[in-house]
């Protein structure tokens, strides 16, 4: 079964038309880049994945069910551009509030969050405000805040930055 398929995804935003009839297939365990020059409509598919972006036409299927947008499937960590965290809080704190949002809690969040610090080498410096982190810490806190949850498809917006 397909994890993730695009079928001719289309989106125009007024005149300018950011995705003109993009499609791929991803099975289990492949890796997908998306190359192109600024403008090219990367961000633009992977706000469609994620459902911030409905689609003008074609579709997105994920584990086989058609994606109707509106909200990110739990099973999709996304990782943005930019680094999205909460710089007065700790990066235990900022883990514990993306996994909230992502519907985890009690022992389950503590466990996931432990997982998060280990798995991204922060373990050892998580009760420091993260204002105090290089940059390097701050970009592998905001990839540890987009799999907090475990997800099954990982979408990394410009993860050369």
């Amino acid at each position: 079964m397909s994890v993730l398929t695009v079928s001719n995804a289309t989106k125009s935003f007024g005149k300018v038309t950011a995705l003109a009839g993009a499609s791929f297939d991803l099975e289990a365990g492949e890796l997908l880049a998306l190359l192109g020059p600024n403008g090219a409509g990367k961000t633009t598919l992977i706000r469609a994945i994620t459902g911030r972006v409905r689609l003008d036409g074609g579709e997105i299927r994920l584990f086989g069910q058609v994606l109707s947008g509106g909200h990110t499937p739990g099973d999709v960590g996304v990782v943005p551009q930019d680094v999205a965290l909460y710089p007065l809080m700790t990066a235990r704190e900022n883990l514990q509030a993306f996994g909230r949002l992502q519907g985890l809690s009690g022992k389950g969040l503590g466990e996931h969050v432990d997982w998060a610090l280990e798995h991204t080498g922060l373990a050892d410096r998580d009760s420091e405000p993260i204002g105090r982190y290089s940059g390097g810490m701050r970009r592998r806190l905001n990839i540890a805040c987009g799999i907090v949850h475990r997800p099954r498809i990982v979408l990394l917006d410009e993860p050369t930055v």
